[in-house]
């Protein structure tokens, strides 16, 4: 369990939550193995299917402590608010926001700004990490532009220019991607970003990790009370989890590409895992897949220290702490939306 920004985090899938007095008790295989206050908290997130006791549930209602229930892989379920609270004014100043341009384009480019950076630091790492495998030269050149797009993102105004400045900052770090493929180049190879299908292996799995990263960032918000659906970059779509790719967008990089990288470079997964529909579409196999969502699963337990909160936490809990810092921002509590800006 994890205690962050004044919520308690349950990440084992076999801990039940029941209530002694003043206090919320997590228990394992009916043993007490931790207890917190609930005076200290403001939101109770756990995974897993062993549930909470009914005492508990009304105790956090009562007290306005959201009690979130998720997957073990990370799925939105349900949730436990309180009468007085609850999300109500929070989603509703999130509508009005998304309503305001000028409003909407403060956080819009935080976002994009943390999507840019932390794109640009997957580039300088793997020329400082591997400068003679790679065109070091040619990858701190793409940086380079970026960091100037960077200046311009943080001073923009209007959302068409954002959009445009986001759209060149992706086209720069694609067009050295395949550069950090260092293994299996024969069958891993990336010439451009594909979707709707994904025809090669790279942007199957590619693909595929966005996907996983859109569903955990639609969770996280659901978790803090926000709308997953209205956005502030994304326009809205009926259907789209516009606020949900808004977050994904800062998270990319460094938890998708990466993560995909990893598992190419290290031979984890192998081209025997992929298959080629008539249609010219790539899809990952079974096995590959489950293989795939293990190594993410191993991944979303990995510590890293959070860049703004200096406290270390485990990956899979990133999109969390984002959400809460968000939900903090849009009811006032802070005076700026931090990206998380990785190194």
């Amino acid at each position: 369990m994890k205690r962050l920004l004044n919520t308690l985090y349950v990440t084992s899938t076999n801990r039940y939550l029941s209530l002694d007095g003043e206090n919320v008790v997590i228990l394992e295989e009916q043993q007490e193995i931790g207890r917190v206050p609930l005076h200290n908290l403001e939101g109770i997130v756990t995974f897993g299917y062993t549930g909470a006791s009914p005492a508990l549930m009304g105790a956090c209602a009562k007290r306005n402590i959201d009690l979130s229930f998720m997957s073990g892989n990370g799925r939105f379920l349900a949730r436990v608010s309180g009468e007085v609270r609850g999300n109500v004014t929070l989603r509703k100043e999130q509508y009005r926001i998304s309503e305001q341009k000028k409003e909407s384009m403060k956080i819009a480019r935080n976002f994009i700004t943390g999507k840019v950076y932390n794109a640009k630091w997957v580039l300088e790492r793997a020329a400082r990490d591997y400068p003679l495998r790679l065109d070091a030269k040619k990858l701190k050149e793409k940086s380079a532009f970026m960091s100037e797009n960077l200046k311009s993102i943080r001073e923009c105004e209007m959302a068409e220019t954002l959009l445009g400045l986001e759209g060149e900052s992706a086209s720069l770090y694609f067009s050295v991607f395949d550069e950090l493929i260092l293994q299996q180049k024969e069958e891993f190879f990336f010439n451009g970003r594909n979707k709707r299908p994904p025809l090669d292996n790279v942007n199957a799995m590619l693909s595929f990790a966005y996907t996983l990263l859109t569903g955990m960032c639609a969770s996280a918000l659901e978790a803090v009370g926000l709308d997953p659906y209205v956005g502030f970059f994304h326009t809205d779509r009926p259907g789209r989890v516009s606020l949900a790719l808004d977050l994904m967008e800062e998270l990319r990089s460094v938890m998708a590409d990466r993560f995909v990288l990893t598992l190419i470079n290290k031979k984890i997964i192998d081209a025997s895992g992929f298959a080629r529909k008539e249609s010219g579409a790539v899809i990952m196999e079974d096995e590959t897949r489950k293989q795939f969502l293990t190594h993410w699963q191993n991944k979303k337990k990995e510590a890293i220290t959070h860049p703004f909160l200096a406290e270390k936490i485990e990956w899979g809990l990133v999109p969390f702490a984002q959400a809460m810092l968000l939900a903090r921002y849009i009811r006032g509590d802070i005076d700026e939306y931090p990206p998380f800006l990785w190194k």
